[in-house]
């Protein structure tokens, strides 16, 4: 349901007495709040300067700037607000998405800097909203009601943060003003009125309570029934987990189903429960535990001794367990030397890197005076190596990370493993700073092979971090936190460039769009007046090239209701009238008098002004007085005109189906197609290519034009612009899923590890595979 359409479960009538008391209490306090803290931001970008080293001159003309407009700024802001809120009061809530968005008449793209400041305020409304989030959605239903039974959300309320960053943008618009300058600047309307808007959302609130409307209405998060689960299917979107980590339960359901069929076999495992699953500590150490033991049956029931005989984890006559402080030792060689071997097996996806790296942490043990033949590794050690070896293996091969990114992240796989010796409840705890590092770092690999000189420099700082962590790290784990606070403002400001890439995309797209549209209708009111005419070579060319230009760029301008593009079909239908008089042989008439304007704005958009114009107007006259004559020999063509064009869509990717035939003739499922029509800006999806590669696409923009998605990989670029229908088929071809939402690179690795590693059958069971 649209914004502007009335929730059948609000039947109200307007009341113009409660708005304007909502009017009243919320947007003088507001604007005066707001006009208050700019007065003081002079002061602070003053403050800027004298830190700013090179820009000190921006933050100088700013200040300057701000002082000269302050009044202007503020009357900016309060007139966007007035104008959203008369917009509900008319009973047509204006789109706050809409409003920072529109571009009308522009035909090149947004400047990046115009990117920026829109992606600011729509991360100050997210503050906003993020901090007064219950007390906005009783709002929007409560205000709803008085202004009539409407339907209101964050993007149609006019007080939501939505709205308000909307007027701060426009409140520093036309102010000239450095980029650095107007981010700081929001940024600090984002602090200093976060607290003003919350209170007053609460007192509103109360007072609309007070007032009797809907005083029942629940509180946002409260009351409401959840939603049906779908169907079990790769298509359905998962249920949020209710433990942490968010591979835990998984792996501790099939624990409990593989108990059973080994306890029949004579084999003791201990029982850890469901509580293992859960967050906490005590359910953190059950689950340690419970991968424990997974892993020593592993090993126990995968061939028997022969199997482990061959492995390093083999207990033989007169060998003894390395201790932690000599497994770190040799982790220590491994860390600042990597063996070619290991350095190979990072490279190969073929090899397992924790047999790897146990086999190079025995044969290592000699450079510290250690007989190889007579040690071996403790359990608990070799489980901490096959678990980081295993993460680190599902890590490379199933990220998007090849070349320099690969080797990158390879080079982590050993501290890790001695972070896992240390503290092996990096596994389970999800602000581990060793995990969060493990984040950070494989978010900025991901797909980056240094194509623009950001990700190149991206690239640099990630080399710089892991150069620092393998030279720095020994046993004290403060070096991650370190590391990842230093890289985590880096990778912001990669983050911000994606947002920003994601934007210009979803701005190409409309701008695509909307030509495609326009070339659309202008070809159809092209079409509709040449059917079935025999038309002079002169007029048909007319029609044909410059009228056609000019009626495309009156709607790609315009839109149809404007009046350039009204007066062009005038135009043109008159032209057509006269050749038709023309035809039936009228003498005596002036030709084309009463559109000698018109024709020259047309001829005017292609290029032809002054006497060229007149010339081509010239060369049509003589054309209709030659048919009118009967003397086709004397008619004269146009002028040559200017080689002008509109401008040529970007070619489109698309997924693996394109429509052919319409709609109709595909195969797909309409419940499917529903689905996809319903999924939020901001769902993840799965693509899955022939050789069973998955891209996961974020879902970034909807065409109100097309219906048509826009799907941007995790760098932000474009891939993928397809309709519902289309990506239905590739449902029903398994060729497209939800993305299992993770909470990182670690997790999601931890999940791909638990995968891979099937539970350990009864050699007899094995048998009947």
């Amino acid at each position: 349901m649209s914004p502007t359409q009335q929730d059948p479960t609000l039947h109200h009538a307007r009341d113009p007495r409660l708005l304007a008391m909502v009017r009243d209490a919320f947007l003088p306090p507001l604007g005066d709040a707001f006009a208050a803290s700019v007065a003081r931001y002079d002061d602070v970008l003053f403050d800027r300067a004298e830190r700013a080293g090179g820009s000190q001159l921006l933050f100088l003309d700013g200040m300057r700037e701000l002082r000269r407009r302050r009044e202007e700024i503020a009357a900016r802001f309060r007139a966007q607000l007035a104008l959203s809120w008369r917009s509900l009061e008319v009973g047509t809530p204006l789109s706050a998405e809409a409003a920072l968005s529109s571009q009308a008449g522009a035909l090149s793209l947004v400047a990046e800097h115009e990117l920026e400041s829109r992606l600011a305020v729509r991360n100050l409304a997210s503050v906003m909203l993020r901090d007064c989030k219950p007390a906005l959605a009783r709002l929007d239903r409560r205000l709803g009601w008085i202004a009539g039974g409407l339907e209101l959300d964050s993007d149609s309320n006019p007080i939501s943060p939505e709205h308000i960053g909307v007027a701060v943008h426009e409140a520093f618009a036309t102010s000239e003003l450095a980029p650095e300058v107007r981010l700081v600047l929001i940024k600090l309307c984002e602090r200093d009125l976060s607290s003003t808007v919350g209170k007053l959302y609460e007192a509103l609130d109360l007072r609309l309570v007070r007032e009797g409307v809907l005083p029942g209405a629940p509180a946002a998060g409260r009351g409401q029934a959840r939603p049906a689960r779908q169907p079990d299917s790769a298509w359905a979107e998962p249920a949020a987990d209710e433990y942490s980590p968010a591979w835990a339960s998984r792996f501790m359901q099939r624990w409990q189903e593989t108990r059973g069929a080994m306890q029949e076999h004579g084999i003791d495992v201990p029982d850890f429960g469901a509580g293992a699953g859960q967050a906490g500590p005590g359910g953190s150490g059950m689950l340690l535990d419970a991968l424990h033991q997974m892993l020593q049956q592993s090993r126990e029931l995968r061939g028997g001794p022969d199997q482990a005989s061959a492995g390093v984890h083999a207990t033989q006559a007169g060998q003894r367990p390395l201790s932690q402080r000599e497994m770190l030792s040799v982790l220590s060689l491994l860390q600042a030397t990597p063996s070619a071997s290991l350095s190979a097996a990072i490279g190969d996806e073929q090899e397992s890197l924790s047999q790897r790296l146990k086999s190079e942490v025995l044969s290592n043990a000699s450079q510290l005076g250690m007989d190889p033949a007579s040690t071996r590794l403790d359990p608990k050690d070799e489980d901490a190596i096959d678990l980081v070896g295993m993460l680190f293996d599902v890590l490379l091969d199933e990220r998007d990370l090849a070349g320099r990114p690969r080797e990158l992240i390879g080079r982590l796989v050993v501290p890790f493993v001695k972070v896992a010796l240390l503290d092996r409840r990096m596994f389970v705890q999800k602000t581990h700073p060793a995990r969060r590092l493990l984040n950070a770092l494989a978010e900025a690999c991901e797909g980056n092979q240094g194509e623009s000189a950001a990700e190149r420099t991206l690239l640099a700082k990630v080399e710089e971090v892991i150069h620092r962590l393998v030279a720095e790290f020994n046993e004290n784990l403060a070096i991650f936190m370190t590391l990842e606070e230093e890289f985590r403002d880096f990778l912001e400001q990669h983050r911000r460039r994606i947002e920003i890439t994601e934007r210009r995309a979803a701005e190409i797209q409309r701008g695509q769009e909307r030509l495609e549209l326009a070339r659309n209708r202008a070809e159809f009111e092209l079409a509709s007046r040449l059917e079935g005419r025999q038309l002079p070579q002169a007029v048909a060319e007319f029609l044909r090239n410059p009228w056609q230009h000019h009626i495309t760029l009156a709607l790609l301008r315009e839109g149809e209701v404007g009046d350039v593009f009204t007066e062009s079909l005038e135009l043109a239908d008159g032209v057509l009238e006269e050749v038709a008089e023309a035809q039936r042989h009228i003498v005596g008439k002036l030709w084309l008098q009463n559109w000698q304007t018109g024709l020259r704005q047309v001829f005017s958009s292609v290029g032809l002004h002054g006497d060229a114009a007149e010339a081509a107007i010239g060369a049509l006259h003589d054309t209709l007085q030659a048919v009118a004559d009967a003397r086709p020999e004397m008619e004269r063509p146009l002028p040559e005109l200017p080689a002008v064009a509109l401008p040529q869509p970007v070619p489109v990717e698309r997924g693996a189906i394109e429509l052919v035939a319409g709609t109709d003739t595909l195969d797909f499922d309409n419940a499917d197609a529903d689905r996809i029509r319903a999924l939020p800006v901001g769902t993840w999806l799965d693509f899955i290519d022939k050789d069973g590669r998955v891209q996961p696409g974020k879902l970034s923009w909807v065409s109100p034009i097309s219906s048509r998605l826009l799907f941007v990989n995790r760098r932000g670029v474009r891939f993928c612009v397809a309709s519902p229908e289309e990506l239905a088929v590739m449902v029903r071809m398994e060729r497209l899923r939800m993305h299992v939402a993770d909470d990182g690179a670690f997790d999601s690795a931890m999940q791909g590890v638990i995968e891979r590693l099937d539970m350990p059958q009864p050699k007899e069971a094995v048998t009947l595979h």
